[in-house]
């Protein structure tokens, strides 16, 4: 079976869900904490598409910094290559968890989506 990595941020409880969930279903992976090793430009220039989600939905739009950027009003003038760059410029907004696959990228922990995993 494919071994995936994980990119979490420990505290948070979505992620703790997702490392569950992975545990009990026997998914292979490898954990990458997400704030201090976030993802780079040219990772999220290869995840993105896998995700088949745009750019946008990469950000944790409910992280504190997402809100004092006032990224909600800045993200639609910007780029696909902007977002990404800040992006891999601040683990925290990015939208957690990550789950990478070789051809497959899963934002967020929706158990069902999870479900095709195995």
């Amino acid at each position: 079976m494919e071994k995936f990595i994980f990119l979490q941020y420990p505290q948070c409880g979505t992620c703790k869900k997702a490392k569950k969930w992975l545990d009990e279903n026997g998914i292979p992976y490898e954990s990458r904490p997400i704030v201090e090793e976030n993802p780079t430009g040219e990772e999220l220039k290869a995840w993105i598409p896998k995700s088949g989600l745009s750019s946008r939905k990469f950000f944790n739009t409910c992280g504190a910094n997402y809100k004092e950027m006032q990224l909600k009003d800045k993200l639609p003038s910007m780029s696909e290559d902007e977002q990404i760059a800040l992006l891999s410029q601040n683990g925290k907004l990015v939208k957690r968890p990550l789950l990478v696959g070789k051809d497959k990228v899963l934002v967020g922990f929706k158990a069902e989506e999870w479900e095709k995993l195995k």
